[in-house]
């Protein structure tokens, strides 16, 4: 990589404020991603993307109808959500392997 060559101070400042201004940015943009993948991991829509996944061989109207009620069915009957930590909590203690 070539060195650079600064003539005056203003330019040495300028390139600082630009490289604080992209460390920024980047910053957000993994802000913005963590985010984005906490949302995505609320139980909710951990089934419908198991259920919706398992109905992809479903086609026509029955497969959509059914991917949209899902998200109302995991919030209407309580005993769903009360009962979807206590189901990933049993898989998680299952032993893998032989």
């Amino acid at each position: 990589m070539e060195t650079k060559r600064y003539s005056s101070y203003a330019q040495i400042d300028r390139e600082l404020e630009i490289l604080k201004i992209e460390k920024e940015i980047s910053y957000q943009k993994l802000v913005f991603g963590i985010k984005k993948t906490k949302e995505s991991l609320t139980p909710q829509n951990i089934v419908s993307g198991v259920i919706g996944s398992s109905l992809n061989a479903f086609s026509g109207n029955y497969g959509t109808l059914i991917n949209l009620a899902i998200p109302y069915v995991t919030k209407a009957v309580p005993f769903v959500s009360k009962a979807f930590p206590k189901v990933i909590k049993w898989v998680s203690k299952l032993k893998r392997g032989n």
